[in-house]
Order: structure tokens, then sequence, then C-alpha cells
């Protein structure tokens, strides 16, 4: 837990510990990075405003050598910081105050998912397609021979979408199956999820070959795209 408010991390510490989880707690941005360069968890929760480094700018960095979940604590009620939180890769977003109750039940969703999604029984498949391939077992993608770097989420929708080509899916549906967890978000996030995606995995992502936009209803992987 990355958070400069002392009581605060107190508080969650108790709670996580009473769950069973063993907590972390860093109180500035920098010594945040340090925690997840040097160690290995299953779940960073982090504050938006924090000395030296703040939250966003951790989250890129963190994004550039991890894709462990991450929860986005904010004082703020602002749709623009939501936003931007998740287009930088975090998975989900908290907006304090927030119940204890909610806080856990967000922190196991996330956690199972992430440890789940990393099982070697799960996810182990080897998917060709016209111009990549998505390796499972690493979590791994590549675009006409070249490595994308893609979020934890990112990846798990990619994924999800292209072992279930040809089929469409709503936006409740995508973030149902991805976060595995009743719908929360409004449509503009799985949207913009989906932008980002797509600015990485294709040629020209505002003409879209892999994943496709059915209007009015949601998308689709494009069955097209199989070899």
């Amino acid at each position: 837990m990355v958070d400069d408010d002392k009581e605060l991390c107190a508080l969650i510490k108790k709670y996580a510990e009473q769950e069973q989880y063993t907590v972390q707690v860093a109180y500035t941005g920098t010594a945040g990075l340090q925690e997840v360069k040097k160690d290995t968890y299953q779940l960073i929760i982090l504050d938006v405003m924090l000395p030296e480094i703040n939250g966003f700018s951790v989250l890129s960095e963190i994004r550039k050598v991890s894709n462990i979940p991450v929860l986005m604590l904010t004082a703020k009620n602002s749709e623009t910081d939501k936003v931007n939180g998740l287009r930088l890769g975090a998975d989900d977003y908290l907006t304090k105050p927030f119940s204890m109750d909610e806080f856990l039940a967000r922190i196991t969703s996330l956690i199972r998912r992430y440890t789940v999604l990393n099982s070697p029984t799960v996810m182990n498949t080897v998917i060709k397609l016209k111009g990549m391939v998505i390796d499972g077992e690493n979590r791994k993608v590549t675009v006409s021979e070249i490595e994308i770097e893609l979020t934890g989420k990112e990846f798990d929708m990619l994924y999800f979408l292209a072992a279930n080509k040809g089929r469409i899916f709503t936006k409740k549906q995508i973030y149902s199956q991805v976060w595995g967890e009743d719908y929360a978000y409004d449509d503009s996030n799985i949207m913009s999820f989906i932008s980002k995606l797509r600015k990485k995995i294709e040629s020209d992502s505002n003409n879209p070959f892999y994943i496709q936009t059915i209007r009015g209803v949601g998308y689709r992987f494009n069955q097209e795209a199989v070899l």
C-alpha cells in the first residue's frame, strides 16, 4: 500500500491482515516504487496524491516493469482522475471515503483474478492469428513479430476476446468476464480500455482489424483474423 495517510494505512493493514493478507506500507511515491522493484506482490493499493511522486507517475513507472493489479485511491470524486488512472493501467478505482467491506471485496476480487489468471493451468494456450500471436502461458503478445507491452487487464481482455473470436459481447459481459465481478463502471471506461488496446495492437486504430465495434451492441474479435 502506497499512501501518505498513516492512519488509513494502519486501518487497512489491520483489516487486511484479519483476512490473512500480508501488507507492506510505503508513505511516498519514491518508497513505493522501491518496494515494487525489490519484492514480489499480488496487489498494489496506490493513492493519487503522494509526496515526492504522484500516484499517476508511480503507476506509469510500475507499468514499465510489471502487470501486477493496481487499485487506485483518491479523495477526489473526479471523473477525469478516474479515467486517467484507468488509461495509465489501473485495474480498479476507489474514491475516499469508502467502506471497509467494499475495500476488502475489491482487493479480494483483484488478487483472486490475478492469481488465477497467472496459474499455469489457466490461459496456457497459444492463440495464433493473422499477424498476431497471443501466448497465454507467458502472457506475451506479438504483432508482426514485435512484442507488445500490455497491462494485465489489457492482456486479459485481448485473450478473452480472441479466445471467443466471432462472438459479440456487450460491455457488461466483457467487464464481468475480464474483471470477474458485477459490472461497476460506466460504458466510457470499457471504451477507454478498448481504445488503448487498439492503439497498441492495430496498425490503424481508427480502422481496427482485430477488435471490431458492433454499433449499439458491443465488441467482437474479427473471425477473419483466424489463420
